[in-house]
């Protein structure tokens, strides 16, 4: 099965929590209620580097995808 690079994820025991889910490494749930990060992939330290300074752009990535699906449902 071919999943999107994003899909949206909610949960009625969170109602305020807004979830991007990125199904690309590096995989990662991103609550856009508070930006906190919940990475679903293990790194070493070579990683790690990498990971600081894409993270931002990653981050970036999924609040548009966010901002152009709830535009979406405005249409």
């Amino acid at each position: 099965m071919e999943l999107p690079k994003f899909i949206l994820g909610d949960n009625t025991d969170y109602p305020n929590a807004i979830y991007v889910i990125h199904t690309e490494f590096p995989r990662f749930i991103i609550n856009l209620e508070d930006d906190d990060v919940e990475w679903l992939e293990e790194f070493d330290e070579h990683d790690q580097k990498e990971l600081e300074t894409e993270t931002e752009n990653l981050i970036q990535d999924a609040t548009n995808f966010y901002d152009r699906e709830v535009s979406r449902y405005d249409d």
